[in-house]
């Protein structure tokens, strides 16, 4: 942040902003203006997980779904009696999760380490758990491509311990693995990504974003092409270095911005920040922990849900989420 500290802005630990506009969003642009709502501020949803991940907005029935993964459980926040319930305890170890095409939850899962998709019934289908007959390292996030097919990432973070999952050795590089919807063919999209985390889809999807979280000595977000026939990437090149920010989950909008999940190491930084689509930063929105993934949600996409290390906030954006985020 570089007009207000940390502690400038939450004092006394975070409060909802009593006045507008309110001082956690900040433009670190001009060209930020446009999205900013000056009659909206930031609002916490919920509060008491151990680390919260994954979000994921169901629009048919105005919820919004997360993980909290220390604790091996989903949470259901509803959007019009503002009641949290938990959606699926075990949950094994979920993180990541987006909706395909036909409305199913298709989510990441460090315990299983496996792909599943949430049927209309509740009931769980795997769609992968291993390549070239290995077990995956621990699926992260995870975006569904227009014509159907999953992509994630495979870092091993979910396999380092006991508590994001089961501590075990891994078995393959950590790769971003692209699946076909119709033949259920699993291939590499993306190899030699050191931690891959977040991704996410360009609007017109004819790039995809990687957030490499064990790059050296910062993390980066990098760029790749989609290859005209959709199945394969090319053209790697770093959009955005991060140099101190460390950033995780992303989500894009409309216009192409990315916005950020955020923070770390200094605490000034933490919260979610908004990079336009040549990576220049733009615009950030100040949280009093760390943020590791959003999402868009909301009647017409134009509300930005955050999850935050132990709590789930939200604000109104001028923009809306691009489709499949």
């Amino acid at each position: 942040m570089t007009t207000l500290e940390k502690s400038d802005l939450f004092p006394n630990g975070w409060q909802p902003s009593a006045r507008y506009p309110d001082p956690a969003i900040i433009a670190l642009d001009p060209s930020f203006e446009k999205y900013w709502i000056k009659l909206s501020s930031v609002e916490r949803l919920y509060t008491g997980c151990r680390w919260a991940e994954g979000p994921v907005w169901l629009g048919d029935s105005r919820a919004l779904v997360w993980s909290d993964i220390p604790n091996n459980r989903m949470l259901k926040w509803d959007e019009e009696t503002g009641a949290t319930s938990v959606f699926r305890k075990p949950s094994n170890f979920a993180n990541g999760h987006t909706r395909d095409r036909q409305g199913r939850i298709v989510g990441c899962e460090h315990g299983g380490r496996r792909i599943v998709r949430t049927e209309y019934d509740g009931s769980i289908t795997v769609l992968v758990d291993s390549f070239d007959g290995k077990p995956l390292n621990s699926p992260n996030d995870i975006v569904v491509k227009s014509d159907g097919s999953i992509w994630f990432t495979d870092p091993d973070f979910g396999i380092l311990g006991h508590y994001e999952g089961y501590k075990s050795a891994p078995s393959l590089p950590t790769h971003v693995y692209r699946l076909d919807s119709v033949t259920k063919k699993l291939t590499i999209a993306a190899e030699g990504v050191l931690g891959p985390n977040g991704l996410a889809f360009s609007p017109d999807e004819k790039m995809l974003y990687i957030v490499e979280s064990r790059g050296a000595p910062t993390r980066k977000i990098l760029a790749y092409d989609v290859t005209p026939d959709g199945l394969t990437l090319a053209g790697k090149r770093v959009l955005i270095d991060a140099g101190p920010g460390t950033p995780d989950g992303f989500r894009v909008d409309i216009d192409g911005n990315l916005w950020c999940g955020w923070g770390m190491g200094d605490p000034s930084l933490d919260g979610v920040r908004v990079f336009n689509r040549d990576g220049k930063p733009i615009g950030h929105i100040a949280l009093p922990e760390r943020c590791a993934n959003v999402c868009f949600g909301g009647l017409k996409r134009n509300r930005l849900f955050m999850a935050a290390s132990h709590s789930l906030y939200a604000l109104y954006v001028n923009t809306q989420g691009a489709e499949g985020g």
